[in-house]
Parts: structure tokens; C-alpha cells; sequence
């Protein structure tokens, strides 16, 4: 009978843990990619309303009115400049998903590679075992005796 393996509890958490860090680098991925998104689209943004700004600053525009375009215009490098620094903290959190992720991987294989070691010495014991069994067997068959004296 194959005797089971001391660690399973512990290979079991290990791969609920790789698995828990692989849940939570996806989802960090997918956050950096929509900061990076909402950067891109004030990026974008702020491109088209500079455009505007330059057409109407040709067909001439009011002190008034360029205040206000230029006032806007400052508002929305804020929040190119604000989005940017949260770009940059995701980034950093998903490099420390990567890290965790990366260890918890580690961990798991080396209690996986016990695992297989363990099976592989319980097959090899298990055949030497059914092989004794079957000599033995064999030893106390009645033909066996009459084959050792030919």
C-alpha cells in the first residue's frame, strides 16, 4: 500500500498560496494597464484641446478666452502629472506582485519536486514488494519445487 505523502497539507497550501499570487498579479496587471489607459486618454485629450486651442487662438480669441483655455490646459497637465505618479506606484506594486508571485512558484516546486520523489520511491517499494510477493508465491507452488530438482 503506498504510503502517503507527510507533506500534502503543506504542497495543498503551497498551491493555494501559488495560486492566490497568481489571482492577485493578474489583477495588479490589469490595474497598471487601465492607469496606463487613463493616462493615455488625458494624453490624447490634452493633444485635441491644445489643437483647439491653436485653431482658435488663429481666428482670435479674447483674453478672457484664452485665459480660460490656458487655465484648462493647466488643469489637465495636473492630471497627466497626477495619473503619471499613479502609473509609476502600480508599476511598483506590480513588480512586487512579480516578486511574490515568483517566490510562491519557487516554494511550490520544490515541495512538488518532494512529492514526485516521494511517488517515484513508493512505486519502486511497491514493485519490490509485489515482486517478493510473487516469489514467495512462487517458492510455495508445488511446481516449483519439482522445477528446483531438475
Amino acid at each position: 500500500m503506498t504510503r502517503p505523502f507527510s507533506l500534502q497539507p503543506v504542497l495543498e497550501l503551497m498551491q493555494t498560496r501559488a495560486d492566490d499570487a497568481t489571482r492577485r498579479l493578474a489583477q495588479l496587471i490589469a490595474a497598471e494597464n487601465d492607469a496606463r489607459s487613463k493616462l493615455e486618454l488625458l494624453q490624447q485629450y490634452r493633444s485635441d484641446y491644445a489643437t483647439r486651442f491653436q485653431q482658435a487662438a488663429g481666428n482670435g480669441l479674447s483674453p478672457a478666452e484664452w485665459r480660460n483655455f490656458q487655465d484648462f490646459l493647466g488643469r489637465i497637465d495636473e492630471a497627466i502629472e497626477q495619473q503619471g505618479r499613479a502609473v509609476g506606484l502600480q508599476k511598483t506594486r506590480t513588480a512586487a506582485g512579480q516578486v511574490q508571485w515568483q517566490e510562491q512558484r519557487v516554494k511550490l516546486k520544490a515541495l512538488d519536486t518532494l512529492s514526485e520523489r516521494h511517488r517515484a520511491v513508493e512505486i519502486v517499494r511497491e514493485a519490490r514488494q509485489e515482486q517478493k510477493q510473487l516469489d514467495e508465491f512462487a517458492a510455495r507452488s508445488p511446481g516449483a519445487s519439482k522445477l528446483e530438482s531438475d
